[in-house]
């Protein structure tokens, strides 16, 4: 026999790939996030970039009478309200988005170029977004709950109990618990542990672990600092006195609820630009409508002895 390679018989899988077309998925960004603290809120538009939050000043001198009384013995009464109510500002998201000419010319089949890049920049922008209502410093929810709604749980670990004492605080018309996934394993283990697992239901076609029929929405905005956690109920919605979201209606190249984008031109090096802007703000309508847990433990759960660490 010859030492000599025999040839092929058949076409090789290299060679034939280079007449295949390979199915191309769009860029995928794993800080994506299903934002669900910005679905459950209620949005209202400010026409001026301004919202001001009327109150009563004291609605406890507000004097009715349900006794039998002659007319003239009616009590007078009326309604006071704050002389200088909070006005919240709107504020803006934005950046600009460079993309090459040459670039979207040459390289856009089969996923458009500045589509692409336009979609992840305005997922980064909405993430942080939803970071800012919670955490901003000025209108964020952890900033706006008054100090009577917060308190710290009874074991560091989120009980049931810790969870009841926070309805209390948010009773009338509660809508959702807001806290970290880990918290939520966290109040899972606890609730497996005393024999009462949570019950589930299907809001936006995903599942949410419940506790007395409040969904307990899952967001990682939470921040997680040495093993802690906070862990927020609210009430939403104008006419329940609740939590509102504020946007910026009737923008330029609006694409969703406060967000706009609008392209700026292409300079002499051939690069187009394109401005993303996103105008919003929130506001707590009452201090009975936000309360927080606070210093949740979320550590690594030990079945024995009974401790988080």
């Amino acid at each position: 026999m010859s030492d000599e390679t025999l040839a092929p018989t058949a076409v090789g899988d290299v060679a034939a790939r280079q007449l295949a077309n390979a199915t191309k998925t769009v860029p995928m960004m794993s800080t994506i996030t299903p934002r669900w603290l910005v679905r459950c809120l209620q949005w209202l538009p400010v026409e001026a970039g301004i919202f001001r939050l009327n109150k009563v000043r004291d609605a406890s001198h507000v004097t009715v009478d349900c006794s039998a009384q002659d007319e003239r013995d009616l009590p007078q009464t009326f309604v006071d309200y704050e002389e200088k109510p909070r006005e919240y500002m709107l504020t803006a998201v934005t950046t600009v988005v460079d993309v090459h000419t040459r670039i979207s010319d040459l390289y856009s089949v089969p996923h458009d170029q500045i589509a692409q890049q336009l979609r992840l920049t305005i997922e980064a922008i909405k993430e942080r977004q939803e970071n800012e209502l919670v955490n901003n410093r000025s209108y964020g929810l952890l900033s706006n709950a008054a100090p009577e709604q917060r308190i710290s749980t009874r074991t560091g670990a989120p009980t049931p109990d810790d969870l009841d004492e926070l309805i209390t605080k948010v009773w009338k018309e509660p809508g959702f618990f807001l806290a970290h996934p880990r918290a939520i394993a966290a109040f899972g283990r606890e609730c497996t542990r005393r024999g009462v697992p949570p019950a589930t239901i299907t809001m936006f076609g995903s599942p949410f672990l419940t506790w007395r029929g409040i969904p307990v929405v899952p967001c990682d905005k939470l921040a997680v600092e040495d093993g802690r956690t906070n862990i927020l109920l609210l009430r939403t919605g104008e006419v329940r006195q609740g939590v509102v979201g504020l946007y910026q209606p009737n923008l330029a190249g609006e694409q969703s609820i406060g967000l706009s984008v609008r392209f700026m031109g292409i300079n002499r090096k051939a690069i187009a630009s394109y401005l993303v802007s996103l105008y919003c703000s929130l506001a707590v309508l009452t201090d009975d409508a936000l309360a927080v847990l606070e210093n949740v433990e979320v550590g690594k759960y030990h079945a024995y002895p009974d401790t988080y660490a």
